[in-house]
């Protein structure tokens, strides 16, 4: 999810527009990710639904999570980070956008993300609370990350950071993420997030 496409850069427009009424809100609310309008889902995952129930799946259970379970998220981004090695879909399907699990070969962004939602759900977390978001990174790249929606907020995690970020440190623009309440969809977000930590 490398190139900006002309939709891409005519959604920054927008984000451009909006100027302060982008910012975080200082407020509670300013922990998770604001959820506007029903949009498309990306291009890449027309077909996610279909190929992998479980990573457009509901509620699953009402287990709380908290710094436990983060912890777990934590580790869980280290250890793909480190096992998956970085390939583009070009390179390994010769087509622009496929999302899917990783091969043996590696995965690109995307790839990323669903490996770390599938893990997450085996380890008991309702996949309602895991959302596949794309966004813009610090280099106005389009990419795509996990967003963990915990009961302290909305924590992002990255193939390009070993951090588990709440996601207004990541320094990202944040477009689009499945839909909380049926990720099978997926709503715009529009929302700047502040400059993050390195990795």
């Amino acid at each position: 999810m490398r190139p900006i496409r002309p939709m891409i850069a005519a959604l920054a427009a927008v984000l451009s527009l909006g100027g302060a009424a982008m910012a975080m809100d200082a407020g509670t609310s300013g922990a998770f990710l604001p959820v506007k309008k029903s949009v498309a889902a990306p291009a890449g995952a027309a077909a996610l639904c279909r190929t992998y129930d479980w990573a457009c799946a509901g509620a699953s259970n009402g287990a709380a999570a908290g710094a436990d379970v983060l912890k777990i998220a934590g580790q869980i981004n280290r250890a793909a980070n480190s096992a998956i090695r970085p390939v583009s879909d070009l390179e390994q399907y010769a087509t622009a956008e496929r999302w899917t699990l990783p091969t043996k070969r590696g995965g690109d962004c995307e790839d990323y993300a669903l490996y770390k939602k599938l893990r997450l759900i085996e380890a008991g977390v309702s996949p309602d609370r895991l959302l596949i978001s794309a966004v813009l990174d610090r280099k106005n790249n389009v990419h795509a990350v996990l967003v963990f929606r915990t009961d302290m907020g909305d924590f992002v995690l990255d193939n390009l950071t070993n951090r588990v970020l709440p996601w207004h440190k990541t320094g990202y623009t944040f477009l689009r993420m499945q839909n909380p309440s049926q990720p099978s969809g997926w709503v715009a977000t529009y929302a700047q997030a502040g400059a993050g930590l390195s990795s």
